[in-house]
């Protein structure tokens, strides 16, 4: 009996399949029955959570969900359209503005999500004539946002800036446009960007700089305002990108804040804005609340960094291999896939909730297990995840 074109193609994606489960790379999701807080209901029981982007415990704050009930309730499901049709909603732009005055920038424009926005951003701006300069360890949605776009490509060593200015130096030739691009806090290893110096350089010649503030925003500066606002740099980025779906909230959505006019020109020509559904009105909503809660509550803030200073300490005297850095992202060293894959499993067998984060996702060879720290972890949901690393290291000799 012959085999379908089907039967074939199917046959080539199950060995794919199992070759990432030989390589230990194969990624199985954790259901969670309940909603997200820094102590989750699972399938295996309740576990102390420290693998989500909740950064200041908004994801079940009791404003934040009252943000959603009442745009649900006073502007429906959905709007079943895209922006420019009949999907733009007052709380749209009422959103559009918070997000623009909370950053500093003339106006924002929503996506879908930062993904969107990333990939739609550089389409819009950047032509053949221009050239983009990418940290080599930015984000999936920036790298693949840049190869949709016709301009030239080059990729500057992890924050090495003597790197990114042989980059610039040369593209600058021949390039009508410089772009940098940069995170503003790198997600797998909670490294900030060297922004002041990169800055520097970029004005050396003449280049605009792009920042993901993604896991910034809500996280770092004293006002938890993001990377760019710790430095003080509003006037010297020119384009932010970010999310709704991390600190501020934790649903869905993205966005890009710059001038008026980096803006209006996103509104007729970005893909994704274009030719996706509006947000939600429950996500405006949340969205909304988020920053209110914010802006106005510093405690969330303080309470984050100081959570983040004890862990930070606590795992290091355990003995594991931490990167530095002082944000809530906290990178544990481990090295080998499967190792890392059997500390996480056993972390989980304890009742703290971690993921191991292999290659692709991360270099071969430097498997890690990424905890994030929230404000809403209590003293003890720390003092047990140190436990728990300390118990499985015991069982592994992972250190």
């Amino acid at each position: 009996m012959t085999t379908s074109s089907v039967e074939r193609f199917d046959a080539s994606i199950n060995k794919r399949l199992d070759q990432l489960r030989a390589a230990g790379t194969y990624k199985r999701e954790i259901i969670i029955e309940g909603p997200q807080s820094s102590t989750v209901a699972t399938a295996d029981g309740p576990m102390r959570n420290f693998c989500a982007n909740n950064y200041l415990g908004l994801a079940s704050h009791p404003a934040v969900i009252e943000g959603a009930r009442r745009g649900l309730e006073e502007r429906g499901v959905g709007l079943a359209s895209v922006r420019f049709i009949c999907g733009t909603q007052d709380e749209h732009r009422a959103l559009e503005q918070d997000l623009a005055r909370l950053l500093g920038y003339d106006d924002a424009i929503l996506f879908g999500s930062c993904f969107d926005a990333n990939t739609g951003l550089f389409a819009a701006i950047a032509t053949g004539d221009d050239a983009v300069i990418s940290d080599e360890l930015n984000h999936a949605s920036i790298i693949d946002g840049i190869r949709l776009c016709r301009a030239r490509r080059a990729v500057y060593r992890h924050g090495d800036v003597a790197d990114l200015r042989a980059r610039l130096s040369e593209a600058s030739g021949e390039a009508r446009h410089l772009f940098v691009v940069t995170d503003g806090v790198f997600s797998m290893e909670g490294h900030l960007a060297p922004l002041p110096q990169i800055l520097d350089v970029a004005e050396e010649f003449g280049a605009v700089v792009v920042v993901d503030d993604s896991h910034g925003v809500g996280a770092v500066g004293a006002r938890g305002f993001g990377t760019v606002d710790l430095y003080g740099a509003q006037s010297r980025v020119a384009i932010q990108t970010g999310t709704l779906g991390k600190a501020l909230g934790g649903a869905s959505g993205g966005y890009v804040v710059g001038s008026q006019a980096v803006v209006d020109l996103l509104r007729q020509t970005a893909r994704p804005y274009l030719f996706s559904n509006a947000l939600a009105p429950s996500v405006v909503g949340s969205a909304r609340a988020a920053i209110n809660v914010l802006t106005h509550n510093t405690e969330l803030v303080t309470r984050l960094h100081d959570n983040v200073a004890w862990f930070r300490e606590a795992i290091a005297s355990a003995g594991f291999t931490v990167l530095p850095g002082d944000h809530a992202i906290v990178a544990v060293m481990v090295g080998e896939e499967e190792r890392a894959a059997e500390l996480a499993t056993r972390i989980r067998q304890a009742g703290v909730l971690v993921v191991a984060f292999s290659y692709p996702v991360v270099p071969r060879g430097e498997a890690r297990i990424r905890v994030q720290i929230s404000a809403d972890h209590r003293r003890a949901d720390l003092e047990d995840a140190v436990s728990a690393f300390r118990a499985a290291n015991e069982e592994f000799s992972i250190v």
